[in-house]
């Protein structure tokens, strides 16, 4: 066991754009940890005990619908919120903060901050008295090596969430708690809503890229066709430009990004530009490079941020996303 100093929660800067009324009305008037959870067996949701299987081939028997539940990586946190989850403790991101998307709802719910992404301690995660732990296998929060340590507090799921949809996580952890019809009632949610804004925004003329812009010297990651933020995209009607695969300067090749360097960038054919993790104004650094200026995108004065929460695609953040997509083109 590694040492630890719980990070004591703070309260961030809410979020820039407001959530869909729905995730609104869930966060406000159910907290997770009274709405769902069941005070004895007979008012639980589905059959109990279950068998869910693990992301390492193991499987894990959950004798009852969990009442507490610990999430040791921040990346599950949000779907797990949400769905209106019993979650009541979770680790967090570097620095010990919760992400923007979610961090008032977080506090809302009284969430125990167990540590900061990296660290680990056993005594935390006991004193949180779960009855469910959830763990990661990829990222900086995966604890796939303290699996039989949590398994001794209660039982451990093992869930990759890197290699799925933030809605495919959702179901996932609907099966592993009970919680399938909330698990299906946020992705039906989301996707009314992207169903809304599509019918709503003009889309521009031409195709779309996505980039993640870091500037000369470094790698400056490009969303492929297929991955989750050009998928979001093409749901709202947008073309994406999907970059050449032989840009990519990394070992291993990734399915949803293409890490290629800033001379690659003057390449690119999209009359629009999206920068990733990054508001209208913070994305004019890419619109301002005067070595870009002939990119089709910078031409036509149509370089964008995504969102500064745009990054990691959860619930929230896609919400933010589509919400700020209407409010450039609607």
């Amino acid at each position: 066991m590694t040492t630890h100093t719980p990070v004591r929660r703070r309260t961030l800067a809410a979020i820039g754009l407001a959530l869909t009324a729905a995730f609104a009305s869930t966060s406000c008037s159910a907290p997770a940890g009274e709405a769902t959870a069941p005070e004895d067996s007979t008012t639980a949701t589905g059959q109990w005990p279950r068998t869910v299987e693990n992301a390492d081939g193991t499987s894990t028997e959950i004798p009852r619908q969990p009442r507490r539940i610990v999430a040791t990586s921040v990346s599950v946190t949000g779907t797990l919120l949400a769905m209106n989850a019993p979650v009541v403790a979770s680790g967090s991101q570097v620095g010990g903060v919760w992400f923007d998307q979610w961090a008032d709802i977080a506090e809302e719910r009284g969430l125990t901050n167990l540590w900061s992404v990296g660290e680990f301690d056993l005594e935390a995660v006991m004193a949180s008295d779960p009855d469910l732990i959830i763990v990661v296998t990829s990222g900086r929060g995966a604890l796939t090596d303290q699996v039989t340590d949590l398994q001794s507090v209660a039982p451990t799921v093992v869930i990759d969430y890197g290699a799925q949809t933030w809605q495919e996580l959702a179901l996932e952890l609907g099966r592993a708690t009970g919680l399938e019809t909330e698990a299906q009632r946020t992705i039906d949610e989301f996707d009314a809503l992207v169903t809304d804004v599509a019918g709503a925004i003009s889309v521009p003329e031409g195709t779309a890229n996505i980039i993640s812009f870091n500037g000369p010297g470094q790698d400056n990651p490009i969303a492929r066709g297929g991955g989750s933020h050009a998928d979001l995209l093409e749901s709202l009607g947008f073309t994406l430009e999907d970059p050449d695969p032989s840009w990519h300067t990394q070992a291993q090749e990734r399915a949803d990004f293409v890490w290629a360097t800033y001379e690659n960038l003057l390449e690119l054919t999209s009359e629009t530009t999206f920068i990733l993790s990054a508001d209208d104004e913070t994305a004019q650094g890419f619109a301002e490079d005067p070595v870009l200026a002939n990119v089709p995108a910078v031409a036509a004065g149509q370089v964008y941020g995504l969102g500064r929460n745009s990054f990691r695609m959860d619930p929230y953040s896609s919400t933010e996303v589509v919400e700020h997509v209407r409010a450039l083109f609607s």
